[in-house]
């Protein structure tokens, strides 16, 4: 046998290790300057040039390094190793290629956003030239510069060169903003770093070609003394990283493999086994290192991504039919705490109020949009300021700011987020109208030009005209948003963020953020694919989308892919199946069943979805001609009778969508979601996972979704899965529990599903590993 090496052999060899381009005594020191700086240079990089560097350096921005070629690192066998050649300028290629790094913009000026603890997909194209095999790797690196994680990537397509992995930011957190906790959460936001490393794999590269001419008695002796050299060279290489053991395990590898008594077959196998391969998968030799352009993530706090909402209107919480005259009595900020409790027992985390300012009177609408009126009707929301004040007054019908202040104490108490519609338009009656009047447009006549889209009218709003004194509106702006979240909101809902300019929103974003990083925006957007990519490099956190109108199979497939794929780094989709504005034809033509489909959907489809108060007792009549409920909840108060919620069982079915959801949390990201592949065009099917790399129970995390989209037929499939996709052992298949029903099912490749709308619409369906 090899001759073993001692503790203390090893001891030594572990402070006189060399790093690539080193090959005298005289260089050790150049060459340990030049292994230290490539594998903690993050932590090298100064706060004070992170803070000074623009957006443009950055994403440009290449470690600089000694304009010299480096020392040539000879093994024993006189052979030299491929360099790393340094780059001074950004156009520069290293000694591997690396390009095409996902996720990333065109420009590469606004940074890719995540959630705190999110699992987020980093692929590049890496590749040497000729046959000599690549390797990749990527490093996370924390706001201070402090390498977090080290993932070797996967080719996953060698014919294009395609390298891909996992990483995360951080771990997952439930602390709300208000919480002492959260100081600790804090610290973790910001500007995070990936960069992608490509290298020459010499040992794949060795290996490949040692066991062709091992095999067919070609060459052999070269072969084998070219690769204990090369584990030799490999356990002294700084950059390795490797401990005592590992660097003796290589160097009796070596040793054996010069051993002549044993066979060549025996002395390749000295470095041909498992615990070489384990070495070189997690401490690898990485000749020709190389550096692709450096990727920034957003780290963003919990919440931002995956997030639950619940709306309802606090004046028809608690409201009721006065006996004595007939009329509608409503409801205010004190009875709002019903809301509260029902978003709260459905297991939703943020609860969304419409606008809660004063409503003007001039040009009122009446129920159903009506032009005119009634004495009785209370107006739309949205047509924001009266006498009694603008956006930063409550509605003296709601109660007082103390009763706001109240609320969200209650909320927070419970546990929910308050968000807040912020609607930048303006009653005829706002006080702005006589305070600012170039902040709107006026007519040749003189008067002041009502929102429009025509044929539509709305009569009772003044948009905001930008063009006089943009400065001026952005101070008032984020002077009202620094009111409300002094008085317990933490986001706020903007309503058509699309039809002011995006500049506007940036700057505004970024005040509020600066002064509060706490503090989310949704934007309320459905518009063009420009715009709402613009708005998301703005700031804003989440956006709706056209998620209700996107039905069959194909179109879901499609936009699920969509959603959960690059876009999703910029675009955080959240997914609502109805809102006061929205009702479709599909919940309106497949009655319970239908919304059960669209629940499931939302739910499980994107981390971040929502729900408007109603949906549990199935109010699905349009207003005739229009997209939207009859009897519409923005232009009059509803009495509802919650009692009736429970024969239909949708609030029931909220409420475990949002429980498995609460404990498969860490499945919940932008970048976890495969379709699968099924037969019938209205059996959809869709995974979650995550690998155990990456889970904190050392175990792969997997959910299966399965719906059927045909609210009045039953539908039959076969679902294909690709086990080792998801870290199932084929040999053993998948036991599977639905999480809806408690019925267990054992999966292999290719299984059978049945699903009828007057039994199961889904099957939301747990891995167990």
């Amino acid at each position: 046998m090899a001759t073993q090496h001692s503790a203390s052999e090893r001891t030594e060899e572990k402070n006189t290790a060399i790093a690539p381009g080193t090959t005298t005594d005289a260089s050790t020191k150049t060459a340990k300057a030049t292994s230290a700086a490539k594998t903690t240079g993050a932590t090298k990089r100064s706060a004070t040039k992170r803070a000074a560097g623009t957006a443009a350096k950055r994403t440009t921005h290449t470690r600089k390094t000694a304009s010299t070629a480096p020392e040539p690192v000879i093994d024993e066998n006189g052979e030299a190793a491929a360099p790393t050649i340094p780059t001074t300028e950004p156009y520069q290629f290293g000694r591997t290629v690396v390009l095409d790094i996902t996720p990333g913009e065109e420009a590469n000026r606004f940074p890719a956003r995540v959630e705190l603890g999110e699992t987020f997909h980093v692929t590049a194209e890496v590749f040497v030239e000729g046959r000599t095999k690549a390797g990749a790797t990527a490093i996370l690196r924390n706001p201070r510069g402090r390498e977090m994680m080290r993932r070797q990537m996967v080719c996953t397509n060698p014919g294009l060169d395609r390298w891909e992995t996992d990483l995360k930011a951080g771990e997952r957190s439930d602390v709300k903003p208000w919480e002492a906790d959260f100081a600790q959460v804090k610290r973790q936001l910001g500007d995070w770093t990936v960069t992608v490393q490509g290298w020459e794999d010499t040992y794949a590269s060795w290996l490949h070609d040692a066991r062709i001419k091992v095999e067919v008695n070609d060459d052999v002796e070269n072969a084998l003394k070219e690769g204990s050299a090369l584990l030799r060279r490999w356990a002294k290489t700084a950059d390795a990283q490797l401990k005592a053991p590992q660097r003796g395990l290589l160097q009796d590898a070596a040793d054996e493999m010069d051993d002549q008594s044993f066979s060549p077959a025996e002395r390749l196998a000295a470095g041909d086994n498992p615990e070489i391969a384990a070495l070189h998968e997690s401490n690898p030799l990485r000749d020709a290192l190389s550096e692709g352009t450096e990727r920034t993530f957003r780290v963003q706090r919990p919440k931002s991504t995956f997030a639950a909402w619940y709306q309802f209107f606090p004046r028809s919480e608690g409201a009721y039919v006065d006996q004595a005259t007939g009329k509608i009595v409503q409801g205010t900020l004190k009875t709002s705490v019903i809301g509260l409790e029902r978003a709260k027992k459905e297991g939703f985390d943020i609860v969304y109020l419409p606008p809660i300012f004063p409503i003007g009177v001039t040009n009122r609408k009446g129920k159903n949009n009506a032009l005119v009126a009634g004495p009785d009707d209370p107006g739309s929301v949205f047509g924001i300021g009266s006498a009694e004040g603008g956006h930063d007054t409550v509605d003296p019908k709601l109660g007082t700011m103390d009763d706001f202040k109240a609320l969200t104490a209650k909320a927070h108490e419970m546990g929910l987020e308050i968000a807040l519609d912020f609607a930048l338009q303006c009653s005829p009656d706002h006080p702005w109208v006589a305070e600012h009047p170039n902040w709107f447009r006026h007519k040749p006549d003189g008067t002041i030009a009502f929102a429009e889209n025509p044929p539509k009218k709305y009569q009772d709003i003044y948009p905001i005209d930008f063009n006089a004194d943009l400065p001026g509106i952005e101070k008032e702006v984020e002077r009202i948003l620094d009111l409300w979240i002094k008085a317990g909101v933490t986001i706020f809902r903007i309503d058509n963020p699309h039809t002011k300019p995006v500049r506007f929103w940036q700057d505004v974003i970024a005040a509020v953020t600066k002064r509060h990083p706490e503090i989310l925006f949704l934007a309320e957007a459905f518009t063009r694919p420009g715009m709402m990519r613009a708005l998301s490099y703005a700031g804003f956190t989440q956006s709706h989308c056209y998620f209700p109108w996107r039905n069959t199979k194909e179109e879901l497939e499609k936009y699920l892919a969509e959603t959960n794929g690059d876009e999703g780094y910029y675009q955080h989709n959240t997914f609502w199946p109805s809102t006061p504005d929205i009702l479709t034809a599909y919940l309106r033509d497949n009655g319970i069943a239908g919304h059960a489909v669209r629940a499931v959907l939302a739910s499980m489809g994107s981390p971040s979805w929502g729900m408007y108060s109603g949906y549990e007792l199935i109010e699905n009549v349009q207003r005739p001609g229009f997209e939207e409920a009859i009897d519409n909840e923005k232009y009059e108060i509803k009495v509802r009778d919650w009692a009736d919620a429970e024969k239909y069982g949708i609030a029931g079915l909220l409420t475990s969508l949002n429980r498995v959801r609460r404990e498969h949390a860490g499945l919940f990201g932008y970048h976890t979601l495969t379709v699968l592949d099924s037969k019938d065009p209205n059996i959809l099917a869709f995974a979650r996972h995550t690998p155990a790399e990456l889970n904190e129970s050392g175990k792969p995390e997997t959910l299966i979704v399965v719906v059927n989209l045909d609210g009045h037929n039953a539908h039959q499939s076969l679902i294909h899965l690709e086990l080792p996709d998801f870290g199932i052992d084929p040999d053993k298949g998948a036991h599977l529990r639905d999480e809806l029903t408690g019925r267990e099912f054992d999966w292999s490749w290719d299984n059978y599903v049945s699903l009828a709308p007057w039994a199961d619409v889904a099957h939301v369906l747990t891995v167990e590993y």
